[in-house]
């Protein structure tokens, strides 16, 4: 087991995960979380599903599955740990709201998970139209809130080889300079959750 106190403060010497509740690690929309981030231990997100921790029978207020996709990629974008948190109720069952969120949740990484398991954030912070998460030579531009055809990515020092859209492996125009690249996003990819492009890297 492991055990993870959540101060809402800067870490305290000897601790091993710096946590953070229902906020993205160095956002403080709660109005209770430190926005300092260590780049000394591993970080943490938690998040309930509705407003709850743990089963409340009136608490119906339930996140939209498109919100807790965006924040488990803004979580992977900020090199953090995503915890989505769900409480059985009496008998032991799981609602079937969130039954039904799990199931649409898994059918979109089956399609996109390469681009959040075991990778790092990627060479781009967040920014307000997303994150980017990287693997080896390999980078995934999540564009979560953008409704422009062409987004200008601050790439300098790598040449890239390929681009792609992540989910059909259709080719995404670019065009690199010295000091940044500009991707063309097909129009009917932009009202998705999250419009993953695939970068290689030379």
């Amino acid at each position: 087991a492991l055990v993870i106190n959540n101060h809402h403060v800067e870490p305290f010497a000897g601790e091993d995960v710096q946590p953070f509740e229902q906020d993205l690690p160095g956002d403080n929309d709660t109005g209770f979380n430190t926005t300092f981030i260590s780049n000394a231990m591993p970080l943490e997100m938690a998040q309930t599903m509705n407003g709850s921790w743990g089963f409340n029978l009136t608490d119906d207020n339930f996140k939209s599955t498109k919100e807790l996709i965006q924040t488990l990629v803004g979580a992977a974008g900020r090199n953090s740990n995503y915890l989505m948190n769900t409480g059985p109720m009496p008998d032991g069952r799981i609602q079937p709201e969130n039954i039904k969120t799990y199931k649409e949740m898994g059918e979109w990484l089956k399609i996109y998970g390469e681009s959040i398991y075991g990778t790092r954030g990627g060479p781009i912070g967040p920014r307000p139209w997303g994150v980017t998460t990287q693997k080896e030579n390999t980078v995934y531009v999540h564009i979560l809130n953008w409704q422009e055809e062409k987004l200008i990515l601050p790439i300098k020092s790598k040449k890239l080889a390929d681009v792609i859209l992540l989910k059909n492996g259709q080719i995404v125009e670019f065009e690199q300079n010295e000091n940044d690249v500009m991707i063309i996003i097909p129009k009917e990819a932009l009202n998705e959750w999250d419009t993953v492009i695939q970068i290689t890297l030379e």
